[in-house]
């Protein structure tokens, strides 16, 4: 038989809840605190906002961790969903992701020379780096999705921010440095994982692009995002000299946009009235 809660019993868990997640709430007024000087700090020097930026969005992503923990925390002490913690780790990581689209740009298919003189401003940025705060953005962002669980109202909403996430990832590596890389270099290894991670994030942009709008939306515009993802990755593949998945995704990019193509046409069809 399960235990019977009474009034005592709740108010000495909500006790040792608020005990539990003081250190984390003292946490999160720290990194506020330090996202608002930083803030100040860019308005007065401004020439230095890039690496800046880049340790706001560092900043972000810790203030989400707390949050979650203490949503965690909700969970297993009080055996309930902290809305508030998770909203406002999502607002956290939305923030994160905002920093670094002002620093490397948001641009989606761009070619390199379209935004490689933004990444002049993190030049002295190292590889490892580069490719921790993307990994560490990536997995922030299942933490997310995994607390809000799958039938949340925000599951679907998750798609514009995973791409986004996927194009500043994209964007935050150096390919010029990555094109020419040297094995014995002690970048060798991040550089090489990060266009190993830009890969798998386009196409999985793309793909849940084109799952929500057969699935949920059916609007054009996710299908014509999830070929603009499809498209990014052909691009990208092709800066990198990487032929034989770049013809793969060609196929890809070719079959989706007939798919798209006949659709716009059968709804035209569908919307023209026939004569009797």
């Amino acid at each position: 038989m399960a235990d019977k809660q009474t009034p005592k019993t709740n108010a000495a868990k909500r006790e040792q809840y608020l005990k539990k997640i003081q250190p984390y709430n003292s946490s999160i007024d720290r990194l506020l605190k330090k996202e608002a000087e930083i803030l100040e700090a860019v308005k007065e020097n401004p020439e230095k906002h890039a690496l800046k930026r880049v340790t706001l969005a560092e900043v972000m992503l810790n203030l989400a961790s707390n949050y979650l923990v203490v949503n965690g925390v909700s969970q297993s002490i009080l055996k309930i969903r902290n809305n508030d913690a998770l909203n406002d780790a999502r607002k956290a990581v939305y923030k994160s992701v905002i920093y670094l689209e002002d620093t490397v740009s948001n641009f989606v298919d761009a070619a390199f020379s379209e935004y490689e003189e933004k990444l002049a401003g993190i030049e002295t940025l190292d590889a490892g780096r580069r490719y921790r705060l993307a990994c560490k953005m990536g997995l922030t962002i299942q933490l997310l999705e995994s607390a809000w669980g799958s039938r949340t109202r925000w599951k679907w909403s998750f798609v514009e921010l995973e791409g986004r996430y996927a194009a500043v990832t994209k964007n935050l590596l150096d390919l010029k440095k990555a094109a020419a890389q040297d094995p014995y270099s002690p970048d060798y290894r991040p550089l090489t994982y990060h266009f190993r991670l830009s890969k798998k994030l386009l196409t999985q942009a793309a793909d849940r692009y084109r799952e929500r709008y057969e699935l949920v939306s059916h609007s054009l515009d996710d299908f014509e995002t999830g070929i603009l993802f499809l498209s990014a990755l052909r691009r990208f593949l092709a800066q990198m000299g990487e032929r034989d998945e770049l013809e793969t995704v060609r196929k890809k990019y070719n079959v989706w946009t007939a798919k798209l193509e006949a659709d716009i046409k059968n709804r035209m069809d569908f919307a023209i009235p026939k004569d009797v």
